[in-house]
């Protein structure tokens, strides 16, 4: 599931529908005024997140509604976040040693 999530966020159109979404639901005419495609090229797009399990859709009488559905995007962030934690763990290993370092010079001037 991570894998298609991280497929799905990867193109910039998908990630502007997300953004569009996340203000309410929207149709696929709605979704596809602001982008110099046709329709039939942003439901290519909705399907990708469809799979990924980031956009749902429903049936509202003659409309068929986009929803965002968020819960990938928490695993996504969750992963990410095991990788922001080694990171600033590093940064402030490296952070000792240069005061560290910088203390030595200091005391050898």
């Amino acid at each position: 599931m991570l894998d298609d999530t991280f497929a799905a966020l990867a193109d910039p159109t998908r990630r502007a529908i997300l953004a569009r979404l996340r203000s309410g639901e929207a149709t696929v005419t709605e979704l596809a005024r602001p982008f110099n495609m046709s329709q039939p090229a942003i439901s290519k797009h909705l399907r990708v997140l469809e799979r990924a399990g980031l956009v749902s859709r429903s049936r509202d009488a003659q409309r068929r509604p986009c929803r965002l559905q968020a819960g990938p995007l928490k695993a996504a962030t969750d992963w990410l976040e095991d990788y922001s934690r080694f990171w600033e763990n590093r940064y402030q290993n490296l952070d000792e040693l240069l005061d560290k370092l910088k203390d030595e010079d200091a005391n050898d001037g």
